[in-house]
């Protein structure tokens, strides 16, 4: 309930979502917008809505002492009324895909964030299944632990709390700071792909870096892009360590813009996987199941990136990383793993660029 400050609004409803797949190239869009346009989409968080959770997000939070009125209608129908196959699907709910017209195989398409709006107070952090960074030793003696944080007001800010022990108070906070964990573009094909590991595609990167007012570029795979958005989280460290952030729906308005191929080349070289700007960064990625060779693949991208866009010398662009860039793990735990590097776009301000997006 709010604002709509897109020029298009998508809601999310069985017929506009999918569960646990991400869009292919045979998926029919639900909406089709024109590059430069925006739209204000809502996402929703699978938390609440899981098996192992009961599948009934009312009476899941209401247990949290959630009352109906401030749990998601749309949460609500997706989960009784959609079915994914848990031995084979992923979690997580997304919505589109969205076509934008004249996006074409070889050209970037631009994501810019311009906002994310909290659509509850409160999210969810979950080990489930035997995953994380220590899978095999935690969580100690269940299957699933969801652990349930509220949101609240301060003169900061939004902060999420939680306690230092089981049932105590709730007097540990930490800031938000909302992101979407799935950005993605359509696969070639027809076959929609697991939504847990990320790829050239995009899906389900979980950059924490992409919060208001930061873009993501993506290698368009297919017609019309065929672009979503789903895996909204309030905060989240990096790594993930635990197997999810702090999970909660968000209401975003993002912007879709074309990169025709010759001005990306001419400003990025060839970009074969997410690529972001925030912060005054640029964000070139590496994804790999063995971490050890996503970081390769990063530091790869990142020289790549040096090279094409200011023209530095190979062993320049290594010592310059190695001095001035930091490599960030993005998460450990989506099968996929994902290193980011941060290349101040201050420090090379006097250098010409080979291009402009």
């Amino acid at each position: 309930m709010g604002d709509l400050p897109g020029d298009h609004y998508l809601a999310a409803t069985p017929a506009t979502v999918t569960w646990g797949r991400l869009p292919c190239a045979a998926d029919t869009p639900v909406l089709t917008v024109a590059p430069g346009e925006s739209v204000t989409v809502d996402t929703v968080s699978h938390e609440g809505l899981l098996e192992d959770q009961g599948s009934d997000p009312r009476a899941y939070f209401g247990r949290h002492g959630v009352p109906p009125a401030h749990v998601l209608d749309d949460a609500v129908t997706i989960a009784a009324e959609l079915a994914r196959d848990p031995d084979r699907d992923g979690p997580h709910v997304v919505t589109g895909p969205v076509r934008v017209e004249g996006a074409a195989p070889g050209d970037l398409l631009r994501i810019t964030v311009e906002r994310l709006e909290p659509r509850v107070p409160y999210g969810v952090v979950s080990n489930r299944h035997g995953k994380g960074a220590l899978a095999g030793e935690l969580p100690r003696g269940e299957s699933n632990v969801s652990v349930f944080c509220a949101v609240e007001e301060r003169g900061s800010g939004l902060v999420g709390t939680m306690p230092v022990t089981e049932g105590g108070p709730p007097v540990v906070e930490f800031p938000l700071a909302p992101f979407l964990g799935i950005l993605g573009v359509a696969v070639p094909g027809d076959d929609r792909p697991h939504s847990v590991p990320p790829g050239p595609h995009g899906g389900n990167i979980d950059i924490n870096l992409l919060v208001e007012g930061t873009e993501l570029y993506l290698p368009v795979q297919v017609d019309g892009a065929l672009v979503y958005a789903g895996d909204p989280h309030f905060a989240q460290g990096d790594g993930e360590v635990a197997l999810t952030a702090l999970e909660a729906s968000l209401r975003a308005t993002l912007r879709f813009d074309v990169v025709p191929r010759a001005e990306a080349l001419a400003a990025f070289g060839e970009v074969t996987g997410p690529l972001a700007r925030a912060g005054g960064y640029l964000v070139p990625t590496g994804m790999h199941e063995d971490l050890d060779e996503a970081m390769r693949r990063a530091v790869r991208a990142a020289i790549a990136l040096l090279r094409a866009r200011w023209g530095m010398d190979e062993h320049l662009a290594y010592a310059y990383l190695s001095a001035a860039t930091d490599f960030d793990i993005s998460q450990v735990v989506d099968v996929v793993t994902g290193v980011h590097a941060r290349i101040r776009e201050a420090d090379l301000a006097r250098v010409p660029i080979g291009g402009d997006a």
